[in-house]
């Protein structure tokens, strides 16, 4: 087991960490390049799940190979990290109500119902009213039920068709399945980060010594650890493939006008109030939210028109702070609704 101030579990952490930034910096954006508009957006998704799986499967093939099936510090450690990650899954519905103070609200369910109706989801999700600055999210499970969540500032700050855009897209995380998806593809860096560490530790301790040679065995580990970072970008990347995927369900919805605009919204939002940006970024669920922040400046006011949505889909952004996000910068989420040509898109 690893403990929080083990110097190897932190001295690894920070190795892929910086490997991580340097990724992100240098090849990741040009590869981004390369493959970007080759491929349907179905195809990306297949393509990244089938990159994140075979590494790990890699990964995990060598180091049980070397260590060997039946030692169980490291087969256990691999059920014990899939069981926290279930466990967290299924108690997260929970915690978020209780958190987030959610509360049904008759009124947003009627709107939910419609939404759902218009998309076809035959069991339209409960609809709750939660506290905290702009934004939306969609969880829950088997046990707990499944919610779409809009917060207070988020009902003010739009319009009918605005809300109806981002209820859209919200029940399109559910529609997709999103959150069992991520769950189990988020378990994998987790996995290869710490057998990667085990596997240092058994070496450094001299459990593993009759397993092979002891250098050998750490520079497996730590090709292990930086593995698990670059398997965490593919997640990331994987991440933002969903969020185009549930805009389109959100411009279906409402129009891709409506999508446009509450996003936009949403970002000005941010950009002139800096403790709602710091809330959000410090939530420990902002990667379930339809806004999560990638570094961008925007104008502080709110009369949202064509001129407006065009200046944004026209912004810089960082490569680097995109790549390391689990949301799409909104410049690009813009444009990929501005070329959205709805029931023609090329998804599947």
């Amino acid at each position: 087991m690893v403990f929080l101030l083990d110097p190897v579990a932190i001295a690894a952490y920070m190795l892929g960490y910086v490997v991580m930034i340097a990724l992100a910096s240098t090849v990741a954006p040009k590869v981004a390049n390369k493959v970007s508009g080759r491929f349907s957006l179905y195809a990306s998704m297949a393509i990244l799940s089938v990159l994140i799986v075979a590494l790990t499967a890699s990964v995990i093939y060598v180091i049980l190979s070397i260590v060997g099936l039946s030692y169980i510090s490291i087969t256990g450690l691999i059920i014990f990290v899939i069981i926290a990650n279930i466990i967290m899954y299924l108690v997260s519905p929970y915690m978020i109500n209780a958190m987030y103070g959610a509360k049904h609200d008759p009124s947003l369910q009627m709107i939910v119902n419609n939404v759902a109706q218009r998309l076809g989801y035959k069991k339209p999700p409960k609809a709750v009213v939660v506290n905290g600055p702009p934004n939306a999210f969609a969880y829950g499970n088997i046990i707990s039920g499944k919610y779409v969540a809009v917060t207070r500032t988020m009902l003010r700050l739009t319009d009918r068709k605005e809300l109806e855009a981002v209820i859209g897209h919200e029940i399109g995380h559910h529609m997709h399945r999103d959150n069992a998806i991520m769950l189990l593809l988020g378990i994998l860096p987790s996995v290869i980060y710490y057998l990667g560490i085990s596997l240092i530790h058994l070496t450094l301790w001299g459990g593993n010594r009759r397993n092979g040679n002891p250098g050998v065995l750490i520079a497996v580990g730590i090709l292990a650890i930086i593995v698990s970072f670059i398997v965490q970008i593919l997640v990331l990347a994987f991440s933002r493939l969903r969020e185009y995927f549930a805009d389109i369900e959100g411009a279906k919805a409402a129009g891709k006008e409506a999508m446009q605009k509450a996003l936009a919204k949403i970002h000005i939002y941010y950009s002139r109030d800096p403790e709602a940006k710091e809330i959000v970024s410090e939530s420990k669920f902002r990667t379930l939210f339809i806004y999560a922040l990638v570094e961008s400046v925007a104008n502080p006011f709110y009369n949202i028109g064509r001129s407006e949505i065009e200046r944004l889909m026209r912004m810089k952004i960082s490569p680097v702070a995109e790549i390391l996000s689990t949301h799409p910068p909104i410049p690009k989420r813009l444009k990929f609704l501005e070329d959205l040509e709805i029931g023609y898109y090329k998804v599947y």
